[in-house]
């Protein structure tokens, strides 16, 4: 039995992980992003959001001809999948960047903010967690059916509503503060959601004090919501993965 033929009915996400013939030009501008992201941190006074934009930058001509060979060679649905593996694992790194900042580091968590600072503001969160939404339930529609795939839609769509919750309070606070003509947003960036430590639910009564639900931080509330999305996106795409490609190589 070949090494393919394993990858592909048994561990079909490695077969649609694999650069292919892109291999050489992914591992160049990974190795060339990588150098760029720490000379610009450790030799200019450029901040770590923008060395890692401009490391993103570097990589994304070259995951973009791989996420092309995806879609010539498996279609839209496939290829939007691959697309969503990569952009939401990098979600959740940056995640959990964030939580070594907080609890590591010592960081306060204004300071905590990952490695795309200029991105951790409440209408970015929201606008990518309905992007990620609207992603699911278009492969639900192409296929993606299993009992794994409809967890992940519930999990992804209560983490939008969480982010949703945020965002109406974010612009409740700002319209406070400029009424008391402080005049600074930022004063409000980060409040609390539906759970956590000071969220809705920790203040409602409706269940009590519960460790982790109304005791976490927003920093590890948020880790949490996004390694449940990834690991939940990879368990629904094994069986969508296995029949669709099971067939297509």
């Amino acid at each position: 039995m070949s090494g393919n033929y394993i990858a592909l009915n048994r561990l079909p996400l490695l077969s649609l992980l694999h650069p292919r013939r892109r291999w050489t030009v992914l591992f160049a501008a990974l190795v060339v992003a990588l150098l760029l992201w720490s000379w610009i941190v450790f030799r200019t006074n450029m901040p770590v959001w923008g060395a890692t934009t401009l490391a993103l930058a570097v990589m994304l001509p070259a995951a973009m001809l791989k996420w092309r060979d995806d879609l010539m060679r498996w279609g839209p649905a496939v290829a939007l999948l691959s697309v969503l593996i990569a952009m939401q694992g990098f979600h959740t790194i940056e995640h959990a960047v964030q939580v070594i900042q907080y609890h590591v580091l010592k960081w306060p968590p204004f300071q905590s903010s990952g490695l795309i600072s200029a991105a951790d503001s409440e209408w970015v969160h929201f606008t990518w967690n309905w992007l990620v939404v609207a992603c699911v339930v278009y492969l639900v529609w192409q296929g993606m059916r299993s009992w794994w795939a409809w967890v992940l839609l519930i999990w992804a769509v209560a983490h939008g509503i969480e982010h949703t919750y945020m965002l109406i309070r974010f612009y409740q606070a700002v319209d406070e503060i400029y009424r008391l003509a402080i005049g600074d947003s930022g004063l409000v960036q980060g409040l609390p959601g539906i759970l956590g430590r000071d969220g809705w639910l920790a203040y409602s009564g409706l269940c009590g004090r519960i460790p982790g639900l109304t005791t976490a931080s927003r920093i590890d509330v948020h880790f949490w919501w996004n390694t449940g999305e990834i690991v939940l996106l990879l368990l629904a795409s094994h069986p969508f993965l296995k029949e669709r490609l099971g067939t297509g190589d």
